[in-house]
């Protein structure tokens, strides 16, 4: 092993660091470009489905310019998943959505795996907290009901402009406009305040 391991040290050590930095680099701004590029996709090519927030409290400080965000979906009755045990310490779930009467998405139910739907439903993928919510004697049992995070936890504003939106969102007024693509991965797209829209996700 430390003869295959010698050549590949001294190889290293020739190239200039100069060299090494640029790479490293290029390397970030490739990673930063795909994941600019994947969240372009989901922008363009996902179904808008509009959630409701809830209140926060207390207010996350170490926030700085950004809305610490909850929602209805945030917590879902487990239903069928009530008991079983959790192959993860934060199992991945899908839950599906399907709009009430003023076309606010609501949870209808959780899976393990994807499920079929049919419009104008949708299914999100998101991840409960710690082993299903930490029930059960092993600890590692679905509750009742289900914490889930869906990465649509924050939303980045302009400076200043967080507390008039943390006063619209726990007072209810605050939704937000989300982008779902058939694998269930979500982002969200605009901020609705009192119904009309108030920030937007650039499409590039």
């Amino acid at each position: 092993m430390n003869e295959m391991i010698a050549p590949l040290t001294a190889f290293w050590q020739r190239i200039p660091k100069a060299v090494l930095f640029g790479i490293a680099i290029l390397l970030q701004c490739a990673l930063l470009v795909l994941m600019v590029a994947d969240r372009m996709q989901i922008l363009r090519n996902g179904v808008e489905v509009t959630l409701q927030t809830q209140p926060v409290d207390p207010r996350d400080l170490l926030r700085g310019d950004y809305v610490v965000l909850r929602y209805d979906i945030s917590q879902v009755p487990a239903g069928a998943l009530k008991g079983k045990v959790a192959d993860a310490r934060h199992p991945i779930v899908f839950v599906k959505l399907a709009p009430n009467a003023g076309g606010v998405y609501q949870a209808v139910s959780v899976h393990a795996e994807p499920v079929p739907v049919t419009a104008p439903e949708v299914l999100i993928r998101g991840r409960v907290g710690n082993y299903g919510g930490s029930c059960g004697d092993d600890r590692r049992r679905f509750c009742d009901n289900l914490p889930i995070k869906y990465g649509l936890e924050s939303y980045f504003v302009p400076e200043g402009e967080g507390k008039k939106l943390e006063d619209a969102r726990n007072q209810q007024k605050l939704r937000i406009v989300a982008a779902v693509l058939p694998s269930g991965r979500a982002a969200i797209k605009r901020l609705l305040l009192d119904g009309e829209p108030v920030y937007e996700e650039p499409l590039y």
